[in-house]
């Protein structure tokens, strides 16, 4: 989303933004060929071009392209269709290139230490900035794909209603988008792998993540003058130009971006197609709305969740997504969840999506979406039933090329074994 209208209140917009790899057609290893993808759609070598509604861009990592909408759409319905129809237009350029595109949020066996590339045009200074003081070549720079959502607020208070509820729901969010159980070609500790190596990214300065889950701040006042101060503080002695003082150098899960009056959420992996991709952003969306309008639970309710509590459920579904046990039966009580628990985290997206999700506007388009991962699981963990516990390279490659297959053809992922 390049822009919010000022004027958009509460859900009265959304942006979106999904990260696709590029990647060799054969043997579907990452290239580095963003720049020259951009060169042939806008004819020179800038970061971003506007393709009608939708935009394609790069952020940092020359073999990833980002779709986002050009500005705010009124709501989720045909951006399934709208996405999928730009993949096809990406997937005819690159076809020249002996090119494609792959979806999840990690490339399975990349090796980001010998196979990064810095995009090294238009602003370049920003990223070679990044990669002074933290160093991108590791898996939480070079190797991290994922759905950004943006919701817009219209004045102060409703910035902290949207920040207090995104913040509740933010722990949840990895138990439904899950995708990266693979990392250096096995097995990764965790489902979420990708979470796990972005909490990490920027730990030579910590205040650059925080927890992830943000801190309870609810006003633009406190927000700029505590914790992005804090963080452009800490960052001065590394970055004396100020090179990175901007809102967006803030990586926690949620970010405000007051530039456009919104809220980005970034812990959502990429899912197999665009239809997956809008099918998760509806129930989150369904999730936060709910907690806005206070359905279950007061605003005061909300503000008085300790960060420690969200970190810890975060922590638990990076490892375990849609299987994470969930005991708090304050939490579990803030989505009107039936009984004190304990559940696993796909009951409770069970239930948010039966109460709040189903019955949304354009809902209908991406039902079949939400039900796969209801009943068989979150993609990680159909990409590790499809590939088993210890898979060979070419068994990975075979999953990782159905994956390929069915973000072409904008179709979802069963799971299966191959």
């Amino acid at each position: 989303m390049s822009a919010t209208s000022a004027t958009l209140r509460l859900f009265g917009g959304v942006g979106i933004e999904i990260e696709y790899m590029i990647v060799d057609a054969d043997g579907l290893s990452v290239r580095p060929i963003a720049d020259e993808l951009l060169r042939e759609v806008g004819g020179g070598y800038e970061l971003e071009f506007e393709r009608g509604p939708l935009a394609w861009s790069n952020e940092l990592a020359l073999h990833v392209i980002e779709l986002k909408t050009n500005g705010p759409a009124a709501d989720l319905g045909g951006l399934g269709a709208l996405f999928q129809q730009h993949v096809g237009d990406i997937e005819s350029i690159l076809a020249r290139y002996g090119a494609r595109l792959m979806p999840t949020a990690m490339h399975p066996w990349m090796d980001p230490d010998r196979e990064l590339r810095l995009w090294p045009h238009e602003n370049d200074v920003i990223y070679k900035t990044f990669d002074r003081i933290f160093g991108c070549r590791g898996h939480g720079w070079a190797n991290v794909q994922s759905m950004h959502i943006n919701l817009p607020f219209g004045d102060d208070d409703e910035f902290g209603r949207l920040h207090a509820s995104i913040r509740a729901a933010l722990p949840l969010l990895p138990a439904l988008a899950a995708s990266s159980p693979f990392v250096d070609g096995a097995p990764a500790a965790v489902l979420d792998a990708r979470m796990a190596a972005y909490r990490d990214n920027a730990r030579r300065v910590p205040s650059v993540s925080g927890a992830v889950v943000p801190e309870p701040v609810f006003s633009k006042a406190e927000y700029e003058g505590g914790l992005l101060q804090r963080i452009y503080d800490d960052l001065a002695p590394l970055d004396p130009e100020g090179v990175l003082r901007h809102e967006w150098v803030n990586a926690r899960g949620c970010i405000a971006r007051f530039d456009r009056d919104a809220i980005e959420i970034r812990v959502l992996d990429t899912q197999e197609c665009p239809r997956a991709d809008i099918a998760v952003a509806g129930a989150v969306i369904a999730a936060v709305r709910a907690l806005v309008e206070e359905h279950r639970a007061s605003q005061r309710q909300q503000r008085a969740l300790e960060t420690g509590l969200l970190a810890e459920i975060l922590e638990a579904t990076t490892r375990d997504a849609d299987q994470a046990v969930l005991r708090s039966a304050d939490y579990l009580g803030l989505f009107g969840f039936p009984g004190r628990g304990p559940c696993r985290a796909i009951d409770l997206w069970q239930h948010i999506v039966e109460t709040s999700a189903a019955g949304q506007p354009h809902c209908a388009e991406w039902a079949d979406a939400l039900s796969l991962i209801v009943r068989r699981g979150c993609l990680a963990r159909r990409i590790r039933d499809a590939a088993g516990p210890n898979p060979e390279p070419e068994r990975l490659r075979a999953v990782y090329r159905r994956l390929s297959d069915c973000l072409r053809d904008g179709a979802l992922f069963e799971g299966d074994a191959v």
